[in-house]
């Protein structure tokens, strides 16, 4: 399904050579200006960085910028398109940093995809970078990048993962309040074991949801499945309580809440009708949901969700991780835990003020939202 905007699109991007340029901070106009910015001063800066690596954030852009890395293997909805297609995304997430906490962000968009290669090229860039975010890097290889870059002097989060997740959470604390139901009690369908998937499931899991329902490409996950890698196997000890067996459709009988992380019209209208009272629809596959809003509320939907700006309640990644890169680097922090995130989403929930069917999640364009989060991650970081 083509958008109303993909035509703009095309030509603002066309029109600006992409999104994001180099901005330079210091004038240079001058015999001066160029004797102080650059040669001879700029050696005195040099020795006293090299001397106190630690200067590196009050004295170079590292205190103030971060990187974001793509193979262009796991692009929003469009699958592995690799690093040239990724680089547009990468653009745009680092044009929303700029634009809405100040930090200069740096897309590199590289043309390695394994687990070795991925983890030496972030790991040789921590020098010029405070911080950094993995994205759009496919399952299951994104989980061990991920785990091995924890050992950095710097936080590395994939995006994917764990701020898509914090949006869901928070949009489902508000979500369950209007349906009157409580988070311990109700039935969650996940369609998609991807990065999102497997995030999500661990974060809710985290949160005290108690029935989780992951459902992949061939069906539920469960015990008896032969098929399942580890990552998925290992989900299996916080998900499907009951050990149900079959496709999506059958994990979605009685559910309360499913949410779509997987492929365009994955969802059908009859299987939203054989959901339980009031049911929640987050169909978040980008840039076309698995079910189509209106086609949803038609049948039963109490409340709905998709990750396009274009129809109420964006879940989006967006909304959190300005946030959550901007508290890493004013909180100087080396990585995140569950508990940080936890915080972001209980802060992120409370920025809306009068939560409704149409409002469960703020608009990155609230201007409390940055700061919430900045002062949620804060309170954990003082406690852990």
């Amino acid at each position: 399904m083509s958008s109303k905007f993909d035509k703009a699109s095309l030509r603002l991007h066309k029109k600006n050579n992409g999104k994001i340029g180099t901005l330079v901070k210091v004038p240079l106009k001058t015999r001066n200006d160029l004797s102080v910015a650059y040669t001879p001063g700029v050696a005195a800066v040099s020795t006293f960085v090299a001397k106190d690596n630690r200067h590196a954030y009050t004295h170079t852009m590292k205190g103030t910028t971060i990187a974001v890395v793509s193979d262009g293997t796991a692009v929003l909805g469009l699958g592995n398109i690799g690093p040239y297609g990724a680089l547009p995304v990468m653009e745009g997430k680092c044009a929303l940093l700029a634009s809405f906490t100040g930090i200069n962000a740096v897309p590199l968009c590289i043309n390695v995809h394994t687990s070795d290669a991925i983890v030496d090229f972030v790991s040789a860039i921590v020098p010029t970078f405070g911080a950094i975010i993995l994205e759009d890097i496919a399952a299951p290889q994104c989980f061990e990048i991920e785990e091995r870059l924890q050992k950095l002097s710097i936080p590395v989060i994939h995006d994917d993962q764990h701020a898509i997740a914090i949006a869901i959470l928070a949009g489902l604390i508000n979500g369950l309040k209007l349906v009157k139901k409580n988070h311990t009690d109700v039935r969650v369908v996940i369609i998609g074991a991807g990065a999102s998937g497997i995030a999500t499931a661990r974060l809710l899991n985290a949160f005290g949801f108690l029935n989780i329902v992951l459902v992949d490409s061939k069906g539920i996950i469960h015990k008896k499945r032969k098929d399942l890698n580890v990552i998925k196997k290992k989900m299996l000890k916080i998900t499907n309580p009951r050990n149900i067996m079959g496709y999506h459709a059958d994990a979605l009988i009685d559910a309360d809440i499913v949410i779509g992380l997987s492929e365009p019209n994955s969802i059908t209208s009859m299987m939203v009708s054989s959901m339980a009272k009031n049911p929640i629809v987050f169909a978040l596959a980008n840039p076309d949901p698995e079910i189509n809003p209106m086609m949803a509320k038609k049948s039963g939907a109490y409340i709905v969700a998709t990750g396009r700006s274009d129809y109420p309640n964006q879940i989006n990644n967006a909304i959190v991780f300005p946030g959550l890169i901007k508290s890493a680097l004013d909180l100087a922090l080396t990585s995140f835990v569950q508990e940080h995130f936890i915080a972001a989403a209980i802060a992120i929930a409370k920025t809306v003020s009068h939560p409704n069917p149409e409002n469960i999640i703020p608009s990155l364009f609230d201007k409390k939202l940055i700061p919430n989060i900045i002062r949620a991650v804060k309170n954990v970081s003082q406690k852990i």
